[in-house]
């Protein structure tokens, strides 16, 4: 069971704006079947990482279009299907106009990969259907752009929400044990016990 990281590039476009952005694509699993966690720009790039193994699903964190154009076409391409918290529908309509989801995510689904149980965590803010994807037998979280080495992630766009993502982040995920290392959308590498004695100083930040 392993963690590999796939980095694509392309544009992030919401509310008139567009962004360069590099994105963290995430394969979770073993040599035999694997998850891919945020299929972003290059479904391609992504197929080619996967290799001959079994995708079992495209788990989307959220719906922004830098995190899920690619989606459908490696959902075609590998045979799986994209699951995405429905709360995050709005924006997914903003980044495909016919293909939709398979099937959805809910806080506390448990998926199956490789032997091993990946839970599925709620945390708004960010986006209104944000998740994060939680492994306990590996000691890692996946986060998508709700936390971030340095923060919560951005809120001053449509459907996200400031405090809603600091309780999110100190409910559900400053919980989790200090060792737990995270694996972000974009960017580097933290840790749970990296970023939880600075969320006072987000607050007052209040960005």
């Amino acid at each position: 069971m392993r963690v590999e990281k796939v980095v694509t590039k392309g544009t992030f476009n919401l509310d008139g704006g567009s962004w360069e952005v590099d994105n963290n694509v995430w394969l979770l699993g073993d040599d035999e079947q694997v998850l891919v966690i945020d299929a972003a720009h290059d479904a391609n790039a992504i197929a080619e990482a996967v290799g001959g193994r079994e995708v079992l699903a495209i788990a989307c964190t959220h719906a922004h279009n830098d995190h899920v154009n690619a989606a459908p076409a490696l959902s075609e391409l590998v045979g799986a299907p994209v699951l995405l918290h429905p709360a995050d529908d709005v924006l997914w309509r903003l980044a495909h106009d016919e293909a939709r989801p398979t099937d959805t995510l809910t806080d506390g689904d448990v998926l199956h990969v490789a032997g091993t149980e990946v839970l599925v965590i709620h945390t708004p803010g960010h986006a209104p259907g944000a998740v994060c994807f939680h492994v306990p037998d590996l000691g890692v979280l996946f986060t998508g752009d709700t936390l971030f080495q340095g923060g919560p992630g951005a809120t001053g766009r449509s459907y996200s929400d400031f405090p809603t993502i600091v309780d999110s982040i100190r409910d559900r995920l400053l919980t989790l044990p200090p060792e737990t290392v995270v694996h972000t959308g974009h960017g580097d590498d933290t840790s749970i016990g990296a970023e939880a004695p600075h969320l006072e100083e987000w607050i007052a930040r209040g960005h």
